[in-house]
């Protein structure tokens, strides 16, 4: 077959449109302009130039230049806006770029901070451990004192109740047993821990 010849599909795909929209234009058409073999229908160019035209396509040459002339004014616009965009775009991304340095030098510094405090805590704590152990090593060491003190102390008083007993018993006759309950005992004149 001819180059020339295209089916209803390839200008179908060609124009964008549905086979069934070209088979409606074709049905239009008078049908020597159309060819068949082994029922495919086969356009020629003045077929598919009558569907084109039918369907609203021109040619490029067809096209009013005040139209082309109106499309590159507004294509140049276009690119001057987008130029103008980008920049925008580009210098707020700049701007974040160094918002995102400032808030790491930040963080990093916060880091710093926050290692130097976790630091202080850890020394703060040894200390109180220290302190704590200080103070039940004094509390030991106070009640060990006090058994000492009161070892002392029984020690202390049992030889002076002997020999006043005997001092006493030496001194004084045996005493009656109504007058001797009537004296009042000698009151002992040191009270440790009392």
């Amino acid at each position: 077959m001819s180059e020339n010849l295209k089916t209803i599909r390839e200008l179908a795909d060609e124009l964008g449109v549905s086979k069934k929209k070209i088979h409606y234009q074709v049905s239009k058409l008078d049908t020597d302009s159309i060819q068949r073999l082994d029922g495919t229908i086969y356009l020629g160019k003045s077929a598919i130039s009558k569907i084109k035209s039918n369907m609203g396509y021109s040619k490029v040459s067809e096209l009013d230049s005040l139209g082309i002339q109106n499309g590159r004014e507004l294509d140049s616009g276009l690119d001057t806006e987008k130029n103008k965009l980008l920049n925008e775009k580009s210098e707020q991304i700049n701007y974040l770029k160094e918002q995102l340095i400032k808030k790491d030098g930040q963080l990093s510094i916060k880091d710093e901070q926050i290692k130097s405090l976790v630091e202080i805590q850890n020394q703060t704590q040894n200390l109180l451990d220290q302190q704590q152990r200080l103070a039940l090593q004094d509390k030991q060491l106070l009640e060990e004192y006090k058994a000492e003190i009161k070892d002392l102390k029984a020690l202390t008083m049992a030889p002076h109740d002997d020999g006043k007993k005997e001092v006493m018993a030496q001194n004084q006759p045996e005493p009656e047993t109504d007058t001797a309950n009537s004296q009042p005992k000698p009151k002992k004149w040191w009270r440790f821990g009392k």
